[in-house]
């Protein structure tokens, strides 16, 4: 059996999960002694090359019962004893604490680090960098802290990287659009610090980009309306200042754009056309001031609009997409009118 994925075996995946997981409350030592004479391994090379194990309610035996995974205990440094692993998952068993072992990084055939969901403490690994081969790292949902190590930008085949909900500080590297592979950046809800680097204009494969809920400040840079495949931007709950870029907004790849609740002002650029496709923008609780764009009515799609929370004035438009919204969408303005607001112009 090359990969330990969920099945009617899982009971037994502790094949490799005791070196793995030194576990507080887990078997007998009967039990041990039993799971430790399992053999599960590629039966090529007789080597572990995977291991698969999520919590939650994704593995069929916890999903027949009804009931979701739940684990306590540390990653042991036997891990790294594991020479061959090109995938180490223990994602979403919420208890799983303590802190990565620094010799993960020597497993130099790993593609997938996924230990999201837990308590993990400490820092990242100072020479992640040396994972060369590695594609996603998820480490979101856990209690880090300490600052993006500089090495993380060698990763050069990294396509994944998620570390939101943590306490990671200090500012995103200057050369972080070196990873040029990424089409997923998630780093929301963390402690992060500066300006978004002039880098990232160079990530041609990045669809994803979530930096919401930090302390980022600055403008949005120009470049950022230039991003072709650019379709999530989550920018909310920062420090960010300056105008909204027209580049941005008029760019018709983007999809969902979040930039409430920073200090942005000037007007809303009226840049929208037939080819705007929105499914979400929210631009709520900034300074932002002037008129709604007359151009929004002409856009192809607008799903959900809050631009709520500011110093906008004038008539709110008419036709589509102000005649689905709600009065909530345009509220707490200097002096909207008309519209949903049911206010007299």
């Amino acid at each position: 059996m090359r990969k330990l994925l969920a099945s009617p075996f899982s009971s037994l995946l502790a094949v490799v999960f005791i070196s793995v997981i030194s576990v507080v409350r887990c078997c007998s030592p009967k039990d041990q002694t039993a799971l430790n004479a399992f053999k599960s391994c590629d039966p090529d090379s007789g080597r572990v090359t995977d291991i698969l194990l999520r919590g939650e309610s994704e593995d069929a035996i916890f999903q027949k019962a009804g009931r979701s995974g739940y684990m306590s205990g540390s990653i042991d440094p036997a891990v790294c004893d594991l020479t061959a692993l090109t995938s180490l998952v223990l994602a979403d068993w919420k208890g799983i604490t303590g802190e990565i072992p620094p010799c993960v990084t020597s497993l130099a055939s790993l593609r997938i680090l996924d230990l999201a969901g837990n308590k993990i403490t400490g820092e990242i690994p100072a020479e992640i960098g040396k994972l060369s081969k590695l594609a996603v790292l998820n480490l979101a949902d856990n209690q880090m802290s300490g600052e993006i190590p500089s090495s993380l930008t060698s990763l050069v085949e990294l396509k994944h990287l998620e570390l939101t909900e943590n306490g990671i500080t200090g500012v995103i590297p200057a050369d972080f659009g070196s990873l040029k592979m990424l089409s997923r950046v998630l780093l929301g809800r963390n402690e992060l610090t500066g300006s978004i680097p002039e880098s990232i204009s160079g990530m041609e494969r990045l669809v994803d980009l979530d930096l919401s809920r930090n302390h980022i400040e600055g403008p949005i840079p120009e470049w950022m309306g230039n991003m072709k495949v650019l379709s999530l931007l989550n920018l909310d709950c920062n420090s960010l200042t300056g105008s909204i870029p027209g580049s941005l907004l008029s760019n018709s790849g983007l999809d969902v754009a979040n930039l409430s609740r920073n200090a942005l002002e000037g007007s809303i650029p009226d840049v929208f056309g037939s080819k705007t496709y929105l499914v979400s923008l929210d631009l709520s609780h900034n300074s932002l001031s002037g008129r709604i764009p007359d151009s929004l009515s002409s856009a192809k799609f607008v799903g959900h609009l809050d631009i709520s929370h500011n110093k906008l004035c004038g008539r709110i438009p008419t036709g589509s997409p102000f005649d689905h919204l709600e009065a909530t969408s345009f509220s707490d303005n200097q002096c909207l009118c008309g519209g949903p607001l049911m206010t007299l112009c």
